[in-house]
């Protein structure tokens, strides 16, 4: 029976068990998605990525990402845990690669202390038509505490190839206590056709950061993420859309899943709205799976 290397790989940090784990399968090439879907659900992890070789002459390599109950277009720490686990092989140098995803071709940058940075797709932002009562009640946090927040900073979507509710709070003890209603949540999320809803709040933890969040996405399979790639990208291009800085810092750093015990943080850039998404990674689990025989598409006749 065929198997297949698995690893568990945790991104946006250099500490073993903490930050965001993704399993990563390093040889994909030859699986079918239904493999890829059966797979991910056993290593169940909030993103399993699978690596095979490009079949355009635009990209070095190929990536696809599955939850374990759906496949996702793009999935920001996976791809830091991949690279990180490709670099510390020797299969990527440093240097620039260039990536095929679901979302088109990326470009994927290794540093020499293995620092990862994911170039973002082309950002795209819209304020949304929501009650603050609304959004207070599916995360589960004081109304005031939202609106208290949203001077300058509106309930928006913002994408850099998932989108994410973008919602500002005030303090960071109203990111800690807020208890989500995941039904709420999802419902909300579907109907502004967002993948999941990023809060966060500028009270953050450590001195270097910029800001403290949390992100929930239960329609995709992931009641809450420790540390989203993705999400922190999109963030970064709200924050530059709605001028939150004057002048935008050269790098931010967003602080996420201490309230999951996985903290963990990300480094963005925005730069000309070109979005970059940066991280370590380390690995924590190297094993082996079985692979699922392919699905028998005969049919089958009495």
């Amino acid at each position: 029976m065929e198997t297949r290397r698995v690893l568990q790989v945790d991104a946006f940090t250099d500490e073993p068990l903490t930050g965001n784990a993704a399993g990563v399968v390093p040889d994909g090439a030859g699986l079918s998605a239904e493999q890829m879907q059966a797979i991910a659900r056993e290593v169940a992890v909030s993103e399993t990525a699978f690596l095979s070789p490009s079949g355009s002459d635009e990209a070095d390599r190929r990536i696809r990402y599955f939850t374990p109950t759906q496949e996702v277009d793009l999935c920001g720490h996976a791809t830091i845990a991949s690279f990180g686990h490709l670099h510390e092989e020797g299969i990527v140098e440093t240097g620039t690669s260039r990536l095929e995803t679901n979302v088109g071709v990326l470009e994927i940058e290794v540093e020499s202390d293995g620092t990862v940075w994911m170039t973002q797709d082309v950002p795209t932002i819209r304020e949304v038509d929501l009650g603050y009562g609304e959004v207070a009640d599916a995360l589960g946090v004081d109304r005031a505490a939202l609106e208290g927040a949203s001077a300058d900073l509106p309930l928006a979507v913002s994408s850099t190839g998932l989108p994410f509710l973008v919602v500002p709070i005030t303090y960071l003890s109203d990111v800690g206590s807020a208890e989500p209603n995941m039904t709420a949540i999802e419902s909300l999320t579907d109907g502004i056709d967002a993948t999941g809803i990023y809060l966060f709040t500028f009270d953050a933890l450590e001195a270097d950061s910029t800001l403290h969040g949390r992100m929930f996405a239960p329609g995709a399979g992931v009641p809450e993420d420790p540390v989203t790639g993705t999400a922190s990208g999109a963030v970064g291009a709200y924050l530059d859309r709605f001028d939150a800085f004057d002048p935008l810092p050269e790098e931010l750093g967003l602080e996420q899943g201490h309230y999951v015990d996985r903290p963990g943080s990300v480094r963005v850039r925005v730069r000309d709205s070109v979005v970059q998404v940066g991280g370590r990674a380390v690995t924590a689990l190297d094993g082996s799976i079985v692979v699922p025989d392919a699905a028998d598409d005969d049919i089958l006749e009495a």
